[in-house]
């Protein structure tokens, strides 16, 4: 089991119980049809702008911006396909989903449980009005969402409960690849309960305006069992996923970038964690150069990877670019930016019969998770190493804020896809058997986000992040059948 940090957050036996009912219903709803489920937050309203907080009422509209956010949004979905478009009654959210859509002959349905969260006496409330009257409340609202009681309600668990009805009639659904057009809130306690978390995650998987989340659900392979679900990607915006500095609307220093190395040829024919030392390609080596493009935005403090050459050319290609940004300017500062190898980054070998069962099964991510048990051995050695790694870059970022100035602490840690799958892990306080619940791919980045510093919990704003590559990005609704097919 993991070493417990402060920002942990562990699952209890009553959230394992729910979930394992969540998955059977989902099962019922499937029958034997695998299923995407694209969700995207409305763009920016009137009230957002103003700071006031809006809950479950409806006279908010988008504003100029918001309405170019939508259209951003539709553009970053123009070549995807959907069979249907789930969306929330409330007018900032349905003037999204007909922006995104109106271009497409979709089957658009409102749907009332897709409304943002329910905040009663809240709603209407400009944030320091909020604070001032209901100064207990208020602040529980921010410390303790999960159980922040109003007006005789628990909202956050409220909203949970809902998020569990809508998925019964989005998944019952006889699309294959489905839009959910929503709220902030809302869109958070989908992904959670998809994904088994319960309502004590509310405010860690970050939903910006326009921001789309994916998931995949596929029917067992394994007998009779619950169907395997799958995080694809999370908060893919239209803007850049490095800035502002504030996460769930709070002001951050501190940050973990995890970056995937480029593909290799090893990466392109199984996508499985190996030892053998594989070079990148050249579609790797691009990708690189486009990460540390992407890079540029933010002032990259020390650069972490893992010992194999794949992860070190990338973490090399980022520094190059960190140290030449400081010459672009009129004033040539040129600085140095260290690169660390750590050992606990690197793959573990898997045992070539297992070798053989996942690649002849496709995704790797969906065999481990039903077939767990098989690779318990495997995983009890990568898991230990990783939960070091984990351990490691926490204290390497104490260290930065202990020995600092630099107001701003940005460690990149450049690493195989399931290496960086396990880190995310133990940040969000997971066991082993969740590491098939996220997917990574080759040249994409993740941000964990510490608004309370390293020893606080973990933020994350965004998974799986490949839209810099251009035309290399991994498309929104690509079939979810076998990735070697894509």
């Amino acid at each position: 089991q993991s070493t417990a940090l402060p920002c942990q957050l562990v699952k209890t036996h009553i959230t394992e119980n729910r979930y394992r009912v969540f998955r059977l219903k989902a099962k019922a709803c499937l029958g034997e049809q695998r299923k995407r489920v694209v969700v995207v937050r409305h763009g920016q309203s009137t009230w957002n702008e103003e700071g006031r907080i809006q809950g479950s009422s409806n006279f908010s509209i988008l504003t100029q911006k918001g309405e170019m956010q939508a259209e951003t949004s539709r553009q970053m979905l123009i070549r995807d396909t959907f069979d249907v478009c789930f969306h929330s009654p409330l007018a900032r959210a349905k003037r999204t989903a007909e922006i995104i859509c109106e271009s497409r002959k979709l089957e658009m349905i409102p749907e009332f449980d897709l409304r943002e969260i329910d905040l009663y006496s809240f709603q209407g409330l400009l944030k320091h009005e909020g604070k001032k009257r209901f100064s207990e409340a208020y602040i529980q609202w921010q410390m303790d969402a999960a159980n922040f009681v109003i007006d005789g309600h628990y909202p956050v668990r409220e909203l949970w409960e809902r998020a569990k009805t809508c998925w019964t009639k989005i998944l019952s659904h006889k699309g294959q690849s489905i839009l959910v057009v929503a709220h902030n809130a809302v869109n958070q306690a989908l992904v959670a309960t998809a994904i088994g978390f319960g309502p004590e995650y509310f405010r860690i998987l970050l939903q910006s305006n326009c921001g789309i989340s994916v998931l995949d659900f596929i029917p067992s392979t394994v007998g009779n069992g619950p169907p395997y679900v799958c995080l694809d990607r999370l908060n893919q915006t239209p803007n850049s996923p490095i800035t502002p500095w504030q996460s769930a609307g709070r002001k951050t220093g501190d940050r973990i970038i995890l970056v995937c190395h480029g593909t290799t040829g090893s990466i392109a024919e199984e996508r499985l964690p190996t030892s053998f030392d594989a070079p990148m390609n050249m579609l790797g080596t691009i990708q690189s150069q486009k990460t540390a493009e992407l890079l540029l935005d933010l002032r990259v403090s020390s650069i972490i990877c893992s010992p194999q050459s794949s992860a070190f050319k990338t973490a090399e290609a980022i520094a190059k670019v960190q140290e030449a940004a400081d010459c672009l300017g009129a004033d040539c500062v040129p600085r140095y930016v260290e690169i660390k190898q750590m050992q606990e980054l690197g793959d573990i070998p898997m045992p070539e019969r297992l070798q053989k069962q996942v690649s002849q099964h496709g995704r790797w991510q969906e065999y481990l998770q039903q077939n767990c048990n098989n690779f318990e051995d495997f995983f009890a050695s990568f898991w230990d190493r990783n939960d070091e790694a984990w351990n490691g870059l926490i204290r390497h970022l104490g260290d930065l804020q202990n020995n600092g100035s630099n107001p701003e602490r940005n460690v990149i840690v450049v690493g195989h896809e399931i290496v960086n799958i396990g880190i995310l892990c133990h940040c969000l306080g997971l066991e082993k058997s969740s590491i098939g619940s996220f997917h990574l791919d080759a040249g994409s980045i993740s941000v964990i986000d510490f608004p309370d510093g390293p020893n606080g919990r973990g933020i994350v704003r965004c998974l799986n992040y490949t839209a810099h590559l251009g035309r290399w990005s991994v498309p929104v609704t690509r079939s979810a059948m076998a990735d070697e097919d894509f």
